[in-house]
């Protein structure tokens, strides 16, 4: 059947199923009828009549994307494309090989390999270069097409041919595709000699109980009197995974978050449902902007229940339950359905979606409407803007320069290099780059392309651009532009006076070549005011037990 007889095969079975909608709707969904049967109809027209073919499934696509965009950001539409992505997302497994993959030299390299998975156990490391994957080249592919590539089912084979990082050499490497499940405990151990340690790095299906067998196995070791949970950087996942992990802190029963939409099906009291494993022992949470959702119940029932002290800086503000729906060919589209609320019955959602400014963007909830809660203890807590931690620790913002190598993976290249050249390093708590090692990066950053512009350059741009349309151009001109020669940015400078940031950030870098993910981790915490500010309170009783009852 040609294209456009489909495709006005398929709008008459819209318009009939929009017309059966108009005759069993009654007058009060008639905007909603009106407006459904109008997109229907332009639709239609289009089909019809428009001068070349159009893709109806991307056309359609569009205009749900179009729709939705006018909600909030968490109401997203799933095409058949988008599950296995969103799949990954909420249970933390697929089928491959078990590596990141990045972009490099016009072909595909491994940028890192998760531990003990068959890119691992074959040998591959960060800076193998990939030329083709059974037999299909990989030259001017996408780091998408290539991942795309390497899944499949579990159990089938793979042919790489692969450029040795270490070697130079170019060798074929068979290895089999197996399920990948990718853990949501970043890193733990025991720190100080008696402080448990656990990085959670996402809520995924069953995160709980790889939470519980650690916590069990840090308590095995009769060492732990404390307990640091870091939930920096998780922007969350599963609402029941959070319920129970905080459950394994607080009396069996205990409310730990409730939801209210405006269908009642979806209003629900989530309770804990097992006897706790660690009622008593002390804890701090770490948490910063990039905290959100199930992190945020995790941090905000715990301060409400006086549970633990929370240390770092606010969190995103994500107050709002999303639910799966299914909507036919294999099709979902995950929308809010409530907002959720902590034990002291606040609310966390820092922006009202349903209200927008002039300008069309987001309005967030001033400080003048936020309320006033209590924790257990009556210490003050309040809603609209995230959770507030009990103690503020910021951290400094990134250089410029900093940001522009990050982002140009200059850093990450350099790090590839020096893991080619050594065949081992310390452990990543005693690692540090020499000043040898610094110039040597600096010298590797002598023909690369990377330039930034400060925000004191972006300034004095926007005021030269406003003087020179005004009337007093001509005799501020020349004051503006010795201004712009003093303040242009010199990166040779700039390399030596943020020496300390970038070597930090080598250190990391080098550090997850070695050791993993859990060596970069290690790493950070060595040079980590919050997670030294956690360390600090834990040790000290009263200030912990000061914190939890302050009035």
């Amino acid at each position: 059947m040609p294209k456009k007889i489909k495709n006005i095969a398929a709008s008459a079975v819209i318009v009939s199923i929009c017309a059966c909608f108009i005759a069993s709707s009654s007058s009060d969904n008639f905007k909603i009828v009106k407006n459904l049967d109008m997109f229907f109809s332009v639709f239609r027209e289009l089909n019809l009549l428009y001068v070349d073919d159009i893709d109806a499934d991307k056309v359609v696509k569009s205009g749900i994307n179009g729709m939705l965009s006018e909600l909030d950001p968490y109401t997203t539409f799933l095409s058949e494309d988008d599950i296995e992505e969103f799949d990954l997302a909420t249970t933390g497994e697929y089928s491959g090989i078990g590596a990141i993959v990045s972009p490099k030299d016009n072909y595909i390299q491994i940028a890192e390999t998760y531990r003990d998975f068959p890119a691992d156990k074959a040998g591959l490391v960060s800076g193998d270069l990939i030329l083709s994957i059974d037999s299909v080249s990989l030259h001017g592919k996408t780091t998408t097409e290539a991942s795309s590539l390497l899944k499949g089912e579990q159990g089938t084979a793979l042919n790489l041919l692969v450029v040795k990082l270490k070697t130079a050499d170019t060798v074929s490497i068979k290895l089999a595709r197996d399920k990948i499940h990718i853990s949501g405990i970043a890193h733990a151990g025991i720190m100080h000699d008696s402080i448990g340690y656990i990085a959670l790095s996402s809520f995924t299906q069953n995160c709980q109980k790889d939470f519980k067998n650690t916590l069990r196995e840090l308590e095995a070791t009769k060492k732990m009197k404390s307990l640091i949970i870091d939930l920096r950087g998780n922007t969350g996942g599963l609402l029941d995974a959070a319920v129970d992990i905080v459950g394994m802190f607080v009396k069996k029963g205990t409310e730990v978050v409730f939801s209210r939409g405006r269908i009642k099906d979806f209003d629900y009291s989530y309770k804990t449902k097992e006897e706790p494993l660690l009622l008593n022992i002390p804890i701090a949470v770490l948490v910063n902007s990039g905290s959100a959702s199930s992190s945020e119940i995790v941090a905000g029932a715990l301060q409400d229940l006086d549970r633990a002290v929370i240390i770092g800086t606010r969190t995103f503000g994500k107050g709002l339950v999303q639910t799966v729906r299914q909507v036919g060919y294999n099709s979902r589209i995950k929308l809010t359905t409530a907002k959720y609320y902590i034990p002291s019955g606040r609310c966390i959602q820092a922006h009202n979606f349903s209200e927008r400014n002039e300008d069309g963007s987001v309005a967030t909830i001033p400080d003048s409407l936020k309320k006033e809660f209590n924790t257990a203890n009556g210490r003050k807590v309040y809603d609209g803007g995230g959770i507030m931690p009990d103690v503020e620790i910021k951290t400094d913002e990134f250089s410029d320069i900093a940001i522009s190598l990050i982002l140009r993976n200059l850093i990450s290249d350099y790090a590839i290099k020096y893991f080619s050249r050594h065949e081992k390093i310390v452990e990543p708590e005693n690692f540090k780059i020499t000043d040898d090692d610094y110039s040597d990066f600096v010298e590797f950053l002598s023909d690369k392309e990377y330039d930034y512009q400060t925000k004191a350059e972006n300034l004095i741009e926007k005021l030269s651009e406003e003087i020179k349309n005004g009337k007093y151009a001509g005799s501020i001109k020349e004051q503006t532009d010795t201004l712009k020669n003093q303040i242009t940015h010199d990166k040779a400078k700039d390399l030596q006076t943020h020496k300390d940031e970038i070597s930090q950030l080598i250190n990391e870098e080098i550090a997850s070549k070695y050791f993993y993910q859990q060596g970069r981790i290690r790493q950070i915490l060595t040079d980590d005011r919050q997670f030294d500010a956690a360390t600090d309170i834990l040790l000290n009783s009263n200030k912990y037990s000061e914190i939890l009852h302050k009035q």
